[in-house]
């Protein structure tokens, strides 16, 4: 099995440039690639299926166990030649200051794979040698193989920057990306905007892969991913075989929710779900015979009229959550079933209304980290009592009642209530990986089942 795993020194370096720009040279020397993103992140996975074809799989040593992440990775390996995972932040960050977890550190020695290191070299050249001495020695155990240099502005800037650091390090760089606007992926306010939206063309990615072909060494990091020393781990998570389909679950899926983890849909199939994928932007109505909702996160906030407008959807919606129709709705899809959204202009919006509050983003704080939630009542994926591990990103705020039937504590908030918990509705601005805990999955097609099962 061959693996290569690219780090950064710290976030907005180019890990996701040159991932994806990686993938695509790989590709065309006729191998099987499989991505993966480190940590919890929904944006930078798109740009991986978009070069690859193939859906990128996120592995969080913090939110997963370990045996599941090895578990993950393992079963997406199948049939494939090599794995590229882009790391998350700088190389050591994760949840701890002190610790490793949830680092790509942590999860490239996991794994056993080596590392390369993207440097930003925009405003540096000798000193650039200092920060990768620095990586080098504060962890012994993990494997750094290469440097890959983003921003170089010429050849005499290439020549000084790889100097210093080989002579310094003994690290080789092996790849370099000029200083070009237009080598960068389009940004905005919660990082790169999603490929769902056509942010970038082929002729981007045709230019970006042209330049890693000619500037990144590739028999050499093929060489270094072969290095790999790779766990085994007994399946978890998975049933040995899958389950029938017992239970059709719509899913919304256009440009305004396209956040989801792509094990956590293979896991409700392999349960048993039927998943039917559903635009709450265009739709008229909900896929016929589902028993069931999920609605992930995304950005609604960009496309709140359109939502607003299409008021068949949210009659079905409504319908749906009167007759205790299992719903599941993370963050844009909290957002979305609340009463109305404010967008960035300040301009105000209908929604679902299936829940008593609205959202609004013109918040100045980013909420973002890894939180714990404890389950306050039986619900689609939980029992109560039951902890789980999830994390929580978003600038919008909400405004809702006080009397409000919360779905979980938070440890990290001082055990602050959060979400929204009716029945068989729950929605929270807090994103769970149905990994983390087994029982999640097949939890919510059972309940889907005897919702069906009931109706008939």
């Amino acid at each position: 099995m061959k693996a290569i795993v690219i780090a950064g020194v710290t976030s907005g370096v180019g890990k996701t440039t040159v991932s994806t720009g990686l993938m695509g040279a790989l590709l065309r020397r006729k191998l099987k690639v499989q991505p993966f993103k480190t940590g919890p992140d929904y944006i930078d996975p798109s740009y991986h299926t978009w070069v690859t074809g193939e859906p990128s799989r996120n592995l969080d040593t913090w939110l997963l166990p370990r045996n599941a992440v090895i578990e993950l990775f393992t079963r997406a390996m199948s049939g494939k030649d090599i794995a590229v995972i882009e790391g998350v932040m700088g190389l050591y960050d994760g949840r701890s200051s002190i610790n490793e977890e949830g680092s790509t550190a942590e999860l490239a020695k996991l794994l056993g794979a080596t590392v390369l290191l993207v440097v930003d070299s925009r405003k540096g050249a000798r000193s650039l040698a200092a920060m990768v001495a620095g990586y080098q020695t504060f962890d012994s155990s993990l494997r750094i193989g290469g440097v890959i240099l983003n921003g170089i502005g010429s050849e005499g800037h290439l020549k000084l920057c790889r100097e210093a650091i080989e002579h310094y390090t003994a690290i080789p760089v092996l790849g370099h990306l000029p200083r070009r606007d237009s080598l960068s992926l389009p940004e905005r306010h919660l990082g790169l905007i999603p490929t769902v939206e056509g942010p970038a063309g082929e002729e981007f990615l045709s230019q970006l892969i042209a330049q890693c072909e000619a500037t990144f060494d590739i028999p050499e990091i093929l060489r270094l991913s072969e290095q790999m020393t790779f766990p085994i781990a007994e399946p978890e998570i998975f049933p040995p075989v899958p389950k029938p389909p017992v239970a059709r679950i719509a899913v919304a899926k256009d440009r305004a929710f396209s956040f989801y983890y792509q094990d956590s849909l293979d896991l409700l199939e392999a349960w048993g779900a039927e998943l039917m994928p559903f635009s709450p932007m265009k739709d008229g109505g909900l896929p016929e015979g589902v028993s069931g909702i999920y609605i992930g996160g995304g950005f609604p906030e960009l496309y709140a009229a359109d939502l607003a407008n299409n008021k068949p959807m949210k009659q079905a919606i409504r319908a749906a959550a009167r007759r205790g129709m299992p719903i599941y709705a993370e963050c844009g899809g909290l957002m979305y079933l609340g009463k109305n959204m404010r967008d960035l202009k300040g301009n105000e919006y209908r929604m679902a209304g299936v829940i008593p509050a609205s959202s609004h983003i013109d918040s100045p704080r980013l909420s973002l980290g890894y939180r714990t939630v404890q389950a306050l009542a039986d619900g689609p994926i939980l029992q109560r009592d039951e902890t789980v591990r999830g994390h929580e990103f978003h600038w919008s705020v909400l405004e809702s009642s006080a009397d409000t039937a919360n779905a979980y504590r938070v440890p990290e908030k001082g055990n602050l209530q959060e979400g929204f918990q009716n029945g068989n509705l729950l929605a929270s601005y807090i994103h769970l990986h149905l990994g983390s805990l087994p029982r999640m999955a097949p939890r919510f097609v059972e309940v889907c089942q005897r919702f069906r099962e009931k109706g008939k």
